[in-house]
């Protein structure tokens, strides 16, 4: 198998107890198979524990309760994971061994990144001195199962170049590039399928009030949001932007939806334009939404449905 990914990823260090922003608060962790067949086999106070805090969210889906301060039950005073102290890392749920990285299979390929919900990750991001790169190994790992359009799949991966290449065209302004991106986007989506942009929605920053909270600081950050947008460094506004297309470009192979893909490059650098210049800003955008199942659902039909998130509407706050 080939596996992808940014050159910056083996260099990420989880700073556990000295976060900003533990990711072991705020939301609900679920409870993996593999874990809780394991967790079966325990005995003693700590296994007692662990039954304890078991409950299942909306979806049905095995999960930690958290604690009213909305923390993990495991989660103590020094912020460091009970769970991890007593059982190990490696019996861990997924997610908590994963964290903060994100993996997209494609058959032969797997790309796998870090994701702007983690503070030092979000910082490694924004902080980086040249164009966001990527390193590709091969391994003996056999391909996962897929029923992937190969034709559609290689029609994306070329695009998807072509999309990085249009965002780290230096000749021009960050603004122009996002505009040209959202052209060759709507070309593009023409060319795979019908999308309707919608007639009506709510406003552009309403969309970014979360209906699952899990930050009150991104409630204010919304609320305070800059009239006109103040873009970061170019070097920084491309890499977002890259990290956006890396991370979703390659999923519309799955459901024929390219330009919202593009459309999420776009906001991405929107967000701290508007939010606040920073990369505290992208990472609570970050935590709110694409680790809620209930807020990242709304927010890609908004992307998708919302007249407000047009193309056209789009280059209006870029131009």
């Amino acid at each position: 198998m080939k596996i992808v990914t940014p050159s910056f990823y083996k260099d990420f260090k989880c700073i556990a107890g000295e976060c900003p922003d533990s990711c072991c608060q705020g939301w609900e962790v679920d409870a993996d198979e593999e874990s809780l067949a394991y967790y079966k086999t325990l005995e003693g106070d700590f296994a007692k524990r662990i039954q304890s805090v078991l409950g299942k969210d909306e979806f049905g889906n095995v999960i930690f309760r958290l604690t009213p301060r909305k923390r993990c039950p495991f989660l103590n005073d020094e912020n460091l994971c009970d769970m991890h102290i007593a059982i190990g890392q490696r019996h861990t749920p997924f997610t908590c061994r994963n964290f903060p990285r994100f993996i997209n299979d494609f058959g032969g390929t797997r790309e796998m990144g870090l994701s702007f919900s983690c503070p030092v990750a979000s910082e490694m991001i924004w902080n980086l001195k040249d164009p966001l790169a990527f390193d590709t190994q091969v391994n003996d790992s056999p391909p996962t199962l897929n029923n992937i359009n190969a034709q559609l799949y290689f029609k994306l991966l070329g695009a998807r170049k072509t999309a990085y290449e249009i965002i780290s065209n230096k000749s021009k302004r960050i603004g122009e590039r996002l505009c040209e991106l959202l052209d060759f986007g709507t070309a593009l989506q023409n060319g795979i399928g019908k999308y309707s942009q919608g007639k009506r929605g709510m406003p552009f920053f309403d969309v970014f009030i979360n209906p699952e909270l899990i930050n009150e600081e991104w409630v204010e950050k919304v609320k305070n949001h800059g009239e006109k947008p103040e873009f970061p460094d170019d070097c920084v506004c491309e890499n977002i932007a890259v990290y956006f297309l890396y991370r979703y470009f390659l999923t519309a192979v799955f459901d024929g939806d390219v330009l919202s893909k593009v459309k999420m490059a776009v906001v991405g650098v929107l967000i701290p334009a508007y939010f606040g210049n920073d990369p505290w800003t992208l990472h609570l955008w970050s935590k709110e939404t694409e680790h809620s199942d209930v807020n990242m659902e709304r927010y890609k039909k908004e992307l998708r449905k919302n007249v407000n998130f047009s193309a056209l509407a789009l280059k209006n706050h870029l131009i």
